[in-house]
C-alpha cells in the first residue's frame, strides 16, 4: 500500500519552516507582512497551519523576503501542494469529524495507545467493530456498514510500506467484555494474537490485579512522526468530539501516563498467553 500524504501534517511542517525562517531573520509577524506584502492574518494562519490553502504568490513573496535558495523554495512549494491533496478519508465525511484521525495516522511512524473499554480500532475485526457501532441497540443503524468500512480502511496503515510501530496496552476489561457472540469474541482474540506476531506490533494486557493506575481517566493515543520538526500529537476520543492535544505539557503528561500503564501491564509474551487462555475459555463454552 502506498503511503498517503497527510494534508494536516504537511501544513504543520510548512508553517514550522516559515516561522523558523521569519524568526531567524528577526522579523515580527507585522514586519514580515509589511515587507512581503502578504497580509498579517495570512502569514499567521500559514505559520499556525490554519490556512487550508496557501497561494503560490504569497509563498513566493515570503521566500523572497527570507532570501530562500531555489531548492528550498521548491521544497516549500511542494509542501504547499501536498497540503492541498485529499486523503482517502475525505470519502467518509459522514463518518469522520473535520479533523480526521486517519489524517494524522497517515504519516505516523509510531503509535502508543491505551484502551480501557474496547479493543483498539486498528485491531478490530469486522464483526467486532459492527457490534461496537451497534452499541447494544436492537435496531440497526443504517450507517453501521459505512462506519465499519471506514474503520477497516484505517487498518491498512498496519500493512503499508514503512508501517508504524504500534504499542497497545489493553485493559483486561476490554478483553473480557462480551461484544457480540462468543464466536465474535473468540475470533477477535485470535486476530489479536495474529497481529502480535508482526514485527511492528506489540500488545500488552493491563490486568485487573494491577490495581489503580494513571490511565483510569480513559483511552488515548500518542502519535509520533518521522520528522523531528513534526511534534507528537495526543488523540483523545470523546462521545461528543475528538480532541487533538499538541502542547508540550499535554504530551509530557500523556507520555508519563502511558509509561505508567505499560509498566503495570503484563509483558508481551505473558499477555499473549493471557489472551490465548481467554480464547480457550470462550471456545470451550466457559465464562
Amino acid at each position: 500500500m502506498q503511503r498517503p500524504y497527510s494534508p494536516t501534517i504537511r501544513r504543520r511542517r510548512l508553517g514550522f519552516e516559515l516561522r523558523r525562517l521569519r524568526e531567524e531573520h528577526g522579523y515580527t509577524l507585522d514586519e514580515a507582512a509589511k515587507k512581503s506584502g502578504v497580509p498579517r492574518a495570512t502569514v499567521g494562519k500559514i505559520e499556525t497551519a490554519e490556512a487550508r490553502r496557501t497561494r503560490a504568490r504569497d509563498l513566493d513573496a515570503l521566500a523572497d523576503l527570507y532570501e530562500i535558495e531555489q531548492e528550498s523554495r521548491e521544497a516549500l512549494q511542494q509542501l504547499s501542494r501536498e497540503s492541498k491533496e485529499k486523503g482517502w478519508w475525505s470519502r467518509y465525511k459522514d463518518v469522520f469529524s473535520e479533523r480526521a484521525l486517519p489524517d494524522f495516522e497517515a504519516e505516523a511512524s509510531a503509535l502508543r495507545t491505551y484502551e480501557a473499554q474496547v479493543i483498539p480500532g486498528l485491531f478490530q475485526t469486522p464483526d467486532y467493530a459492527s457490534e461496537i457501532f451497534r452499541g447494544g441497540r436492537a435496531i440497526d443503524d443504517p450507517g453501521i456498514n459505512r462506519k465499519v468500512e471506514a474503520r477497516l480502511a484505517r487498518q491498512q496503515i498496519l500493512s503499508r510500506v514503512k508501517a508504524p510501530h504500534v504499542t497497545a496496552v489493553i485493559d483486561e476489561g476490554a478483553l473480557r467484555r462480551s461484544v457480540g457472540t462468543s464466536e465474535t469474541m473468540a475470533d477477535q482474540l485470535e486476530y489479536l494474537a495474529n497481529l502480535a506476531l508482526r514485527h511492528n506490533i506489540d500488545i500488552q494486557v493491563l490486568p485487573f490485579s494491577s490495581g489503580a493506575h494513571l490511565g483510569m481517566a480513559g483511552a488515548f493515543t500518542i502519535m509520533e512522526f518521522p520528522e523531528t520538526r513534526d511534534s507528537p500529537i495526543v488523540y483523545v476520543g470523546t462521545p461528543s468530539d475528538d480532541l487533538y492535544l499538541e502542547q508540550p505539557s499535554d504530551i509530557e503528561r500523556y507520555n508519563l501516563t502511558f509509561s505508567n500503564v505499560q509498566g503495570a501491564a503484563l509483558s508481551v509474551t505473558i499477555s499473549m498467553q493471557f489472551i490465548a487462555s481467554l480464547r480457550s475459555s470462550l471456545e470451550s463454552g466457559k465464562t
